[in-house]
């Protein structure tokens, strides 16, 4: 289900946008599969519109308010914008926008996850400033079997 594109963002230019809880419900997960993710990843709420652009790899997700998460598995609190943008390529998704870990007491934003390979059985997770942290992509897991 397309729309038109009303925005000045040229990054999305020639988007396929998808609106609506369920369908970009079903849409973000379909689309975390397909990139080698398992859909406890991003485990975003109420999403309004997302959208996706093939040719530059331009992804972004829009919810109705911001909100925070704790990862069970990893032990790691994080918080997700009311949008979250990045550019997407099978296993890796790089110059990632509205997603924040806390470590410590600071909230640190997170740019880059990606499967490790040869096996995918870890993702890892890099700030801003090139430090990252690999957790078992199992754990991940746990988080949408919990959701169902």
């Amino acid at each position: 289900m397309g729309t038109l594109l009303v925005s000045g963002d040229e990054r999305r230019a020639g988007a396929e946008i998808v609106q609506g809880a369920e369908a970009c419900y079903e849409h973000s997960v379909n689309h975390l599969a397909e990139l080698g993710f398992p859909k406890g990843v991003l485990p975003l709420r109420d999403l309004e519109e997302c959208g996706h652009v093939r040719e530059t790899g331009f992804v972004w997700m829009r919810q109705r308010a911001p909100f925070e998460y704790y990862f069970k598995g990893t032990g790691t609190r994080v918080s997700y914008d009311r949008e979250v943008t990045a550019y997407v390529e099978k296993g890796k998704m790089k110059r990632m926008t509205g997603v924040k870990s806390k470590q410590m007491l600071l909230w640190v934003p997170i740019t880059e996850m990606s499967v490790v390979p040869p096996d995918g059985k870890k993702i890892y997770f890099k700030t801003a400033i090139g430090i990252g942290r690999a957790f078992p992509a199992a754990a991940f897991k746990e988080e949408e079997e919990e959701e169902n």
